[in-house]
């Protein structure tokens, strides 16, 4: 019989051998603070029933899921879709932004710093800033600005700052050092408002609270739909808060599998994919243990996915942890089977969806390719793919 699985990790931040808080003394201060109110306001209703109306009328959840006719039909399985495409910003992201813009109006904080890769981040911390009247600076790669320049006008224009980020390979992990070395400097008057359950305690936790929305409403919606759980649960996993958010629906229920994609890049060499956990080794970065991707001395190597989204040489603790014990396994997708489902699901579907996404669609494919008929496949549509349009048609 399967053990059950706490959302909540221990005092300490940790999830089994993963997580915790690796910082400065006075930092670690800060962050108990922020741990503090937010366990007390997580459950707090007059807080609850706030986020939960932002949520319904501005965000626009709760989110459906698709039963995917032609595509089941296709490969003889039942394929569903988790459309978190369809939120406002159109992206899982919006659910932990607006929490953290709402938790830091409760701290008194008067600004947002945050970092991001493909922009879905950026977009909606700069979307919930803007509603809630916070100051907004949006650390970014110089890369993924080039990328994603959609979402760098979108921000933009929600009249967010953006700074861009010029060391190292300009992608999402010097974005990531970068906003926690502003918020270092500026924390007595700004939250770090993170994208992913990574960072140090208390944020995977803070994260993963606000996107748990999602797996709940997946569980209920399938039984209606389907009148039974899905056969399996896949998601893309870069940090991997849509993962989570999705996982934990299901976690309990022994009999559903969960798959989290990660991005296998160009090739299997080091440093030319993103797949922290098939990869990766034990180590600790940006205040957190985990498992990163190291070359041969031990030093972080760089990551690379096509998807910006998930170029990070990390992964969540709490992934690390439910790798650790076989709750959840991990498969991984290349770029040309990634870049290969964003048009097979356009195509056929009518869905053009996130190149971060896609690498979930794609492992949903392969895996329905493969399972007896009627398998029932649930799929997280983290995002859409407005972003990503010109870049795909360009480079492919």
């Amino acid at each position: 019989m399967m053990t059950m699985i706490n959302n909540l990790p221990t005092k300490e931040g940790f999830f089994g051998d993963f997580g915790g808080q690796y910082l400065p003394e006075d930092l670690k201060q800060e962050f108990s603070k922020i741990a503090e109110e937010f366990l007390k306001i997580k459950d707090d209703k007059d807080f609850n029933n706030e986020l939960d109306e932002l949520l319904k009328t501005f965000a626009g959840r709760p989110s459906p899921v698709y039963y995917a006719r032609n595509l089941s039909k296709k490969y003889d399985c039942e394929i569903y879709l988790k459309r978190e495409d369809l939120n406002h910003t159109g992206a899982h992201k919006i659910n932990h932004s607006l929490g953290e813009a709402l938790l830091a109006k409760k701290l008194g904080k008067t600004k947002l710093i945050a970092e991001t890769g493909a922009g879905q981040h950026g977009v909606a911390i700069a979307t919930s800033a803007a509603l809630l009247g916070l100051e907004c600076d949006i650390y970014m790669g110089e890369v993924d600005i080039e990328k994603e320049r959609p979402n760098v006008s979108r921000m933009k224009i929600l009249g967010a700052n953006i700074i861009p980020v010029t060391e190292g390979s300009k992608t999402l992990k010097e974005a990531v050092d970068a906003s926690f070395a502003a918020y270092i400097r500026e924390h007595k008057t700004a939250m770090y408002a993170i994208g992913s359950v990574v960072g140090p305690h208390p944020f995977p936790m803070i994260v993963e609270h606000f996107q748990t929305v999602i797996g709940r409403e997946a569980r209920a919606q399938m039984l209606d739909l389907a009148n039974t759980l899905p056969d399996y649960v896949v998601a893309c996993v870069g940090g991997g808060s849509n993962a989570i958010g999705i996982f934990n629906g299901f976690l309990n229920d022994e009999k559903v599998n969960l798959i989290g994609v990660e991005p296998l890049g160009k090739s299997e060499k080091l440093g030319e994919n993103a797949a922290s956990i098939t990869y990766g080794k034990p180590a600790c970065l940006h205040g957190f243990k985990g498992l990163f991707l190291q070359d041969e001395n031990g030093n972080i190597a760089d990551a690379y996915s096509v998807a910006s989204g998930l170029d990070y040489p990390g992964v969540g603790p709490k992934h690390c942890y439910l790798n650790s014990i076989g709750r959840a396994k991990y498969e991984t997708i290349n770029d040309e089977e990634a870049v290969s489902a964003f048009f097979e699901l356009s195509k056929t579907e009518g869905i053009i969806p996130a190149l971060e996404s896609s690498h979930a669609i794609a492992y949903g494919i392969k895996l329905a390719k493969s399972a007896t008929s009627g398998t029932k496949i649930l799929i997280n549509l983290s995002g859409r793919g407005d972003k990503d349009i010109d870049f795909v048609l360009n480079k492919f």
